[in-house]
Parts: C-alpha cells; structure tokens; sequence
C-alpha cells in the first residue's frame, strides 16, 4: 500500500495554535500522530511525506524509530532544522526535494510546494504540503480549480497518512467546503 502525509510538525508547539489543531498539548499531538500512522501503515507500506516532518523537535529520532513503514522524505521548508542531527539513510528509503513516481495505478508528482504546473499535468496527481488548511491565500483559486492537485496535510486528513484514494475525495470534500477566500 501507498501512504501520503504531509506537515505533521512533530514537535513544533506553535502549530497547535497557528493551524488551530485540536490537542492540548504537542505530546497529545505527537502520540496521536504515531498512533494514526502506525494504525494504518505496516513495515512493508511506503509513505512519503511530503515535507515538514519536524519542527523544533528535541529529539526527531525518538519519533522516528516509532514510526512504520518504508519512508520517502520531500523536504519542506522546516526539514532543515532537523535533518543535520540524523543519520537519514537510516530511516529513509529516499529524500529528495521532489519526486515523480506511481502509486501503482496513478502517475504522482510530489513537492512540498504546491505545484501550478508539471510533467504529466493533464494525466497525473500533484501532491504537495505547505500551505496546511489555509485558504486565505491569493492563489488559493487556482488550486481549487485544479482537481488533480492534492493536499496532503495533516490538517486535511484527519491527521493521519492518506491512500491516494481517501486524498481525493478529502481534498473534492475540503474544496467544496471552501470555494472562495474568507475575504469575498
């Protein structure tokens, strides 16, 4: 099986108010991210997560070691506080900015950004991170025109990996829950 997250933020305090998670505290949040994973992805699942892993995390390894499945990192913008105090190759299959591959049935191309415009466009999935729940954004039009670009994050998904599948129909549901900015 194929598995997507994004934007977990393992140990970024401030995300609990930013993205109004629903955790009393960034143990809560931890612990119930590990447990989501690791209910539904198995030793032999490959998940990417697609950026943002990390943030002010104490102790990334700790987390890590906890966590199943074989793991394909696309680095986010908060990757880099954390990625220079492990040993990467220990814990991932790959780490890369971006990625082009299948989910065996669907062409995908994974960035933490979100992507306008790729290879493949008119044919396959562009599964990005980053922008968390936030519609508020002069940009958010464009992605909800784009059926094939889906968000991966937490936020969206229940605060567990996501099949390709349950991304679609979250991402269809959060979009039409939000067809225009907070400011119209």
């Amino acid at each position: 099986m194929v598995y997507f997250i994004a934007d977990p933020h393992f140990g970024h305090e401030n995300v609990l108010r930013l993205c109004n998670r629903p955790f009393e505290t960034i143990e809560q949040m931890n612990e119930t991210l590990i447990y989501n994973w690791n209910r539904r992805v198995t030793g032999s699942d490959n998940i990417y997560i697609v950026g943002d892993m990390f943030f002010r995390c104490e102790d990334p390894e700790s987390i890590l070691m906890r966590l199943h499945g074989k793991k394909h990192l696309l680095v986010g913008n908060h990757d880099s506080s954390w990625m220079g105090k492990i040993k990467l190759e220990k814990y991932f299959k790959s780490v890369e900015l971006m990625a082009i591959t299948s989910t065996g049935t669907h062409a995908v191309t994974l960035c933490h950004y979100p992507l306008l415009s790729w290879k493949h466009a008119r044919t396959s999935y562009m599964i990005h991170g980053h922008i968390h729940a936030n519609t508020d954004m002069d940009f958010w039009p464009l992605l909800l025109a784009r059926e094939n670009v889906l968000n991966a994050g937490v936020d969206l998904n229940g605060f567990q990996p996501v099949t390709l599948e349950e991304l679609i129909e979250n991402n269809r549901r959060f979009k039409a829950e939000h067809p225009t900015t907070d400011a119209t």
